[in-house]
């Protein structure tokens, strides 16, 4: 267990205890519903990451990784409650920040350490979660900080010491916390002035908690402190005692949907503007550019152009995508040839790689080869660079699970450009896309599709009954997950179309019993061969909000594609790290954020008569785009599919 994590179970334990061995008190007044006051805390500060670069003179000679220290907090607070249960809080107040790192021992055998003492004003709105038998509360909500100290103190034997600012410290950061206290009365039951100390423990999370545009430092804060509130009650009059009232019993429930198959061609062509990712992902153990990549020799390279990989063909438009990681792996090539073609433009090659700084920028390095000796492209146009981590990072401080598959994401290069005619900035930075024209087929457009919500936190199973307009029935299951495919031919049988009855029988945790009834009209697909058009958008590792980078594109480039009449269909797909249940959410989440931006611009031109599919699919292998081996693979996975099937 960490330190973070034995502070935080010691204080959570305390509160706990206190709760339970008292409850609030029933007084003859009410209680306040404005609250006003000051606090004061400690707070214990964990730093992770690297720096090394401290100001724009000064770069150790061995970066700082982790770093822990205890600083004053204080603020000015006030509370709204306007009962027991839900309510608000909102502090201001000084954010001690600063911490002493680790110390360490520079190449000329001098140990060397570093303190900061990074401030800022914090305000800290929260939502106030109380008890009506307790004095105990839970507060959560966001955390904007803006910073008014950037000061540090680097010593190193053999040389004098440094005390200056901090450069690149970011004005402004925002974060989250999470926290508990305990209200204590310190004022008579029958008193209208009312007074209560209460002590309270808070947590905040490194997201978005990193000081500097720079480098990866991080901070995990644990603040443990006392408040001091004031407010104004009133006089209560007496009342009898109320009935008893009999329990309610809650009686789960479950909402059940069907989705048929969209009315879309069998076989579409499809024009797919494929992003092609700004990273080379390397081998455990080796600097040279992996055998997957596609080298070219000096000579192919002269006839080589990105056009030559339009017309890469996919078999199928899920299972496993071939001709996107043909695509992929021409990486190098297309770079070159862009950067050969645009002799103005110039890229940074950004290696990471936990082995250390050398080895990170041996990967640069080695690129940078291949570029000048096979495209001859000018050694001055590329510049190299080495770094323990990726940025931004799968690996995340504090992570435990699935390592292996994470610290491998974050062996690679990134090219970092600012020419457009390299990168464009949608998504967050990423090589500018290749159009890939195609044939496919698309199995989950001719899927049935059976939603049962949250079936797997209230519900044993479930199992679906078809009935056709004969009165034939058709039984399948039993399913546990939340949504479940099933072939519209699987239903259809040799009919060519038919109107169905639609069953679902689940049998909840409890014990009870649910049916629920609807109705689909099925068909076969239609056998035409038509056109559409294709687009992905790709997130970074456990991001949804980042859909929001891509607002423009949606909106400006795929919403004008989309005609009167016309179906989309939007998959979001995520790889296998993490939780089943929390990468469904994900990409749902993240499917559902892109048809909001996609239906408004929609709506904004005058458009009404478009059709939308929607659904996300987690890390469901049978319906993930690519396979989950590779690091780029999982990226790539980390998506959603935008298709737009035109109206015939």
């Amino acid at each position: 267990m960490s330190l973070i994590d034995k502070i935080s179970h010691k204080l959570i334990i305390c509160f706990l205890t206190i709760a339970f061995m008292s409850t609030a008190a029933n007084g003859q007044t009410t209680q306040p519903v404005w609250w006003f006051g000051v606090s004061g805390a400690a707070n214990f500060n964990f730093y992770d990451g690297t720096t090394q670069r401290l100001d724009n003179a000064l770069i150790t000679p061995t970066p700082f990784h982790k770093g822990n220290g205890v600083r004053p907090y204080a603020s000015l607070l006030v509370e709204y409650r306007p009962g027991p249960v839900w309510g608000g809080m909102l502090n201001v107040g000084y954010d001690g920040l600063g911490a002493k790192y680790d110390g360490v021992i520079a190449p000329c055998n001098c140990p060397a350490f570093l303190t900061s003492e990074l401030s800022y004003v914090s305000i800290e709105p929260s939502l106030r979660l109380g008890f009506k038998t307790s004095s105990l509360y839970f507060f959560a909500g966001p955390s904007l900080a803006i910073n008014v100290n950037k000061g540090f103190a680097y010593t190193q034997l053999k040389q004098p010491n440094t005390n200056a600012d901090f450069t690149a410290v970011n004005s402004t950061i925002f974060s989250g916390q999470v926290g508990a206290g305990f209200d204590i009365p310190l004022s008579p039951p029958n008193s209208e002035s009312k007074v209560s100390l209460s002590p309270f423990v808070s947590y905040h999370p490194y997201f978005g908690q990193s000081p500097r545009s720079i480098e990866s430092l991080s901070v995990t804060t644990v603040r443990a402190g006392i408040a001091l509130k004031f407010g104004k009650g009133h006089k209560l009059p007496l009342k009898e005692a109320p009935a008893a009232v009999s329990p309610v019993v809650v009686v789960h429930d479950v909402t059940f949907t069907v989705r048929g198959p969209i009315n879309a061609p069998a076989v579409r062509r499809v024009s797919e503007t494929f992003p092609v990712l700004n990273s080379v992902f390397f081998d455990d153990g080796s600097t040279a550019i992996s055998g997957r990549y596609v080298s070219l020799t000096k000579e192919q390279a002269a006839g080589f152009k990105e056009d030559q990989l339009q017309n890469a063909q996919s078999p199928s438009g899920t299972g496993r995508s071939a001709a996107q990681l043909i695509v992929y792996h021409n990486v190098l090539n297309i770079l070159g040839d862009r950067m050969r073609a645009n002799p103005g433009a110039a890229i940074s090659l950004e290696g990471s790689s936990a082995e250390g700084i050398q080895d990170a920028k041996a990967f640069a390095e080695s690129i940078k080869l291949y570029l000048v000796t096979v495209f001859e492209i000018d050694g001055s146009r590329i510049t190299t660079h080495g770094s323990f981590k990726a940025h931004p990072s799968s690996e995340h401080p504090g992570g435990t699970k699935e390592l292996v598959l994470l610290k491998a994401e974050d062996r690679r290069v990134d090219i970092e450009s600012a020419s457009p005619e390299l990168l464009v900035e949608i998504g967050g930075g990423m090589m500018k896309p290749v159009r890939i024209t195609t044939t496919q087929e698309n199995p989950l457009d001719f899927e049935v599709v059976f939603n049962v919500d949250s079936a797997k936190e209230k519900v044993k199973s479930w199992s679906i009954d078809a009935t056709d307009e004969r009165g034939t029935v058709q039984h399948f299951g039993p399913f546990t997950a939340d949504q479940q495919g099933l072939p519209v031919a699987t239903i259809l049988g040799d009919s060519p179309s038919g109107d169905y009855k639609i069953g679902m029988q689940a049998e909840m945790n409890n014990g009870s019993f649910v049916k629920k009834e609807t109705s689909v009209h099925l068909s076969r697909p239609d056998p035409t061969i038509t056109n559409g058009f294709r687009y992905s958008i790709v997130f970074d590792f456990d991001k949804a909000k980042s859909i929001a980078e891509y607002n423009k594109f949606l909106t400006t480039v795929v919403a004008p594609l989309i005609v009167d009449g016309a179906t989309v269909t939007i998959h979001g797909h995520t790889d296998i790290i993490g939780e089943e249940v929390y990468n469904q959410k994900l990409s749902e989440d993240r499917a559902q954020q892109t048809q909001k931006i996609i239906e408004h611009a929609i709506a904004n031109s005058g458009r009404d008569h478009v059709k939308f599919e929607t659904a996300g699919f987690g890390e469901d292998a049978g319906r993930s785009p690519f396979e989950n081996n590779l690091p780029e693979e999982r990226f790539y996975n980390r998506t959603v599919i935008i298709d737009i099937v035109p109206v015939k």
